[in-house]
């Protein structure tokens, strides 16, 4: 254990605590530390972490990647241990069955690049963001470029294992039914240490096409409520966002709202300019917006800002770090023009490293109930708003920024209000750090992550960790 413990005085303590820090609101000198760093080679090396913490009362956090929005992988207000999973990443993908078995510290890239390895015509559903932690990602559910022709990452895992509050190792069949629907999208670290996954790999084409429009507000509003009903109602073979920012002039220093549409299809040139030309003819969408890549490939170079990198990128951790706050909302009804407008002006009135993402749902989410796993957010859901701000220049009028745009999106999102649940956001309610919270309390966030499926989450944690050890911030509390 000696070999794998990092205190505050061991020289490696501060480069190992930060290696995996991607949001930079947590890099800070007053930001709380852990009182020992763990990073585990062996499974028998967590058991004993998790019996020292519970012999000390001292609480655990479980670190995978570190891209959580809130820090709650690697920050407490309590004395804590870290869990670093970092060690355990191995991948072992079995092309004939069409299955991969992940450990839990691996990132999407590293799955995307073992599995293209093996074949170019076995897809995983991996985060658009390749450095995304894959044990974040499926525990949350998990969206990426092929929901909708395949659903979320957790909607296609076959096994999984993981470690309790007394050490012990269960797989689907011992840990039951009730807690396998818990672990896939009612967060990652509630009900314990999970030690990997087993996942079904999907056919895909050896030839995708990416395309990218990008227009300026002043033009694509029209286009923009149009997207609203065509984008989920298009074949499932075809993904699309939206991605605003904006951008000053260098001539004029007048800033205008930069709108890209943003998009994959699971075929070639040929057949997809066509098809958008008949279903989305607004867009004007022609050859000269689209590249034809491997599936690996377009996973690596999405959304089309660095194409053509070497595969080797998907190998690399701990990039796009950034001091930054983000919201989340869903959308089942059309905004108005006037509403979309608005929310160009909100990207106008603060320049600082404000971005807005707007992803298509629909397909294979209409199809799937929302008490199939923990994630809700399915039928009826038109797409999923994600916005992000920088916070290092001013942080007051960041947080402000944010949380205004969070109001006056209140008439235009999903009532009452919902959020995904990997967009953590603090905003919406936090547990109590003695561990003791009420299910009143826990509900004010819990419903919007979870909706009625928080109830069920709740009750199986009575189950599975009724002492509460696996804990944080917006865990899943016991009854």
């Amino acid at each position: 254990m000696s070999e794998i413990t990092y205190a505050p005085t061991n020289s490696s303590y501060t480069s190992i605590l930060e290696f995996s820090i991607v949001n930079l609101r947590y890099a800070k000198p007053e930001t709380p530390k852990p009182l020992v760093i763990v990073t585990p080679k062996q499974e028998s090396q967590i058991q004993t972490v998790i019996s020292c913490c519970k012999k000390h009362d001292i609480q655990m956090r479980i670190r995978g990647a570190g891209n959580d929005f809130e820090g709650l992988s690697f920050v407490s207000q309590v004395p804590f241990v870290l869990l670093d999973m970092l060690n355990l990443r191995h991948i072992e993908v079995d092309p004939v069955a069409a299955t991969a078995t992940i450990q839990s510290g691996a990132t999407g890239g590293e799955v995307y690049y073992a599995v293209a390895q093996k074949s170019k015509t076995l897809g995983f559903l991996g985060p658009s963001f390749a450095p995304v932690g894959v044990t974040g990602f499926i525990g949350h559910g998990g969206y990426g470029t092929l929901r909708r022709k395949y659903g979320l990452a957790a909607d296609n895992v076959i096994d999984a294992r993981i470690m309790n509050d007394n050490g012990d190792i269960l797989d689907r069949e011992s840990m039951g039914e009730d807690l396998f629907w818990a672990i896939r999208g009612g967060g990652p670290s509630s009900f314990g240490v999970i030690l990997s996954w087993k996942i079904k790999l999907v056919p895909v084409p050896e030839t995708v096409t990416m395309f990218k429009v990008r227009t300026i507000d002043q033009n694509a509003t029209e286009i923009v409520h149009k997207w609203q009903t065509i984008a989920p109602n298009l074949p499932r073979d075809v993904e699309m966002r939206i991605n605003a920012y904006p951008s000053t002039d260098s001539l004029t220093d007048e800033t205008t709202v930069v709108i890209e549409f943003v998009g994959t299809y699971l075929g070639t040139i040929d057949k997809l300019v066509p098809m958008m030309q008949e279903r989305f003819p607004e867009l004007n969408l022609g050859k000269q917006d689209c590249s034809e890549v491997g599936y690996t490939q377009s996973a690596l170079d999405f959304p089309l800002d660095l194409p053509n990198r070497p595969l080797e990128v998907l190998l690399e951790r701990s990039t796009f770090k950034l001091p930054k706050k983000v919201k989340s909302v869903h959308v089942t009804r059309p905004i108005s023009k006037q509403g979309l407008q608005g929310m160009w002006d909100f990207l106008r009135k603060y320049e600082t490293g404000t971005y807005i993402v707007l992803t298509s749902f629909g397909g294979r989410m209409d199809e799937i109930s929302e008490s199939a796993i923990p994630y809700p957010h399915r039928p009826g859901v038109l797409y999923m708003i994600f916005w992000r701000v920088r916070t290092s220049e001013d942080p007051a009028a960041a947080f402000s920024w944010i949380r205004d745009f969070y109001s006056y999106m209140a008439p235009y999102v999903v009532s009452p209000r919902t959020a995904y649940a990997a967009c953590t956001d603090l905003d919406l309610g936090v547990n109590n750090q003695n561990g003791v919270t009420t299910y009143a309390q826990a509900s004010k966030w819990g419903k919007m992550y979870f909706k009625n499926n928080f109830d069920r989450l709740v009750h199986i944690k009575t189950k599975v960790d009724p002492a509460n050890f696996f804990r944080h911030e917006q865990s899943i509390p016991p009854l």
